[in-house]
């Protein structure tokens, strides 16, 4: 969103109003089902005196900082999985996040709540964990240059999948031997901010699902604090050249980078698209059941753990991965950015795990 206000009147319903909005953004029917759950689950907590800190009946337009926390804190004693409460939170928080945006709400209590969440970045104990060895050997078999450059663009720079699907051909800087030139006939120019940077991709804090951007009105957002300028080993080089390649002429005028070679041949992916392609090699491999669970299945989402749990073990700087995950805002992604070249891109060349 803009950040500007579009509505003026408060819903006798807001949850009842983001879920419509949901529907108009294009989100699936299971999507919307969950979310409500979800929400209404801690509807239902706000309105139970007994249950949060203000011990009265409130409404979610009401809701504070504490009463949020709170709210976790009941999920914790639930024993609910770690990973089944990051969801949680990141339902409200984007329920919060959306609505202050447009207008509705004044403020996004669940901000702080996520920003302290983060501190135990891709921390569950119970997920799947996968040997590098094993990744190697499931990424040789993930053969389709368009599957092999979306699997190896997960595990190698550990973005959202929405952030995937909304890069541009303009957010990727290359060698000068790769085909990117060719493909845009000279047309695309890389974003100025990755000049000097080196093979490099620009995640942009910018889009959001609805919103045009780059002439293009867009299906997913990021979800990033600060644009992040990640780094592009020479192994993505690779998979990134190949898939250019053969990468078909797109319908849209923003020259998305990854576009589709199926039934809806040159549309930009969508998340549901890198769901697909993901859990079909999962299957494959025998890292996904059909009714499993985030602690089971292997996602787009499980590469940002892996991304994070090797990259985190092998710098020791959790800074810098927080920095490249998206995680961080204000003076300490100011001080990466500035010290990118020095800091960043050695530190992430020098430890970032081979996939071949």
């Amino acid at each position: 969103m803009s950040g500007e206000s579009v509505t003026t009147e408060r819903p006798e319903d807001p949850i009842a109003y983001f879920l419509e909005d949901m529907t108009y953004h294009g989100k699936s029917e299971r999507t919307r089902e969950a979310y409500e759950r979800v929400l209404r689950r801690f509807e239902a907590f706000l309105a139970d005196p007994g249950a949060n800190p203000q011990n009265a009946s409130i409404d979610v337009a009401e809701a504070t900082y504490r009463d949020c926390m709170a709210w976790i804190h009941t999920l914790r004693r639930s024993d609910a999985a770690d990973s089944t409460i990051a969801t949680y939170a990141s339902y409200l928080h984007r329920f919060y996040a959306y609505l202050t945006q447009v207008g509705t709400f004044d403020s996004n209590p669940m901000a702080l709540v996520m920003e302290e969440m983060d501190e135990q970045i891709d921390t569950d104990p119970s997920r799947r964990e996968i040997s590098l060895p094993a990744m190697r050997e499931f990424v040789r078999d993930v053969t389709h240059p368009l599957d092999h450059a979306v699997v190896c663009t997960l595990l190698k720079t550990g973005m959202r999948v929405g952030e995937l699907c909304n890069l541009d051909l303009r957010d990727v800087s290359l060698a000068d031997d790769t085909p990117l030139r060719a493909v845009t006939n000279g047309d695309v120019v890389s974003r100025t901010q990755l000049d000097g940077r080196g093979p490099s991709l620009y995640v942009s804090a910018e889009p959001t699902a609805g919103e045009v951007l780059n002439d293009e009105e867009r299906s997913a957002s990021n979800k990033r604090k600060r644009a992040t300028v990640v780094p592009v080993d020479e192994e993505l080089e690779t998979a990134l050249r190949r898939w250019l390649a053969v990468r078909p002429a797109t319908r849209s005028p923003a020259e998305p980078l990854f576009a589709s070679t199926s039934g809806t041949w040159g549309a930009r992916l969508t998340p549901d698209m890198v769901h697909h392609i993901v859990e079909r090699h999962a299957k494959a491999a025998g890292w996904h059941r059909s009714g499993g669970g985030a602690d089971e299945n292997v996602t787009p989402h499980y590469f940002r753990h892996f991304f994070t749990t090797h990259l985190r073990d092998r710098t020791g700087d959790r800074g810098i991965v927080k920095y490249l995950r998206g995680d961080v805002g204000g003076d300490i992604i100011d001080t990466y950015t500035h010290n990118w070249g020095d800091r960043v891109r050695e530190t992430y060349e020098r430890h970032i795990y081979s996939l071949y």
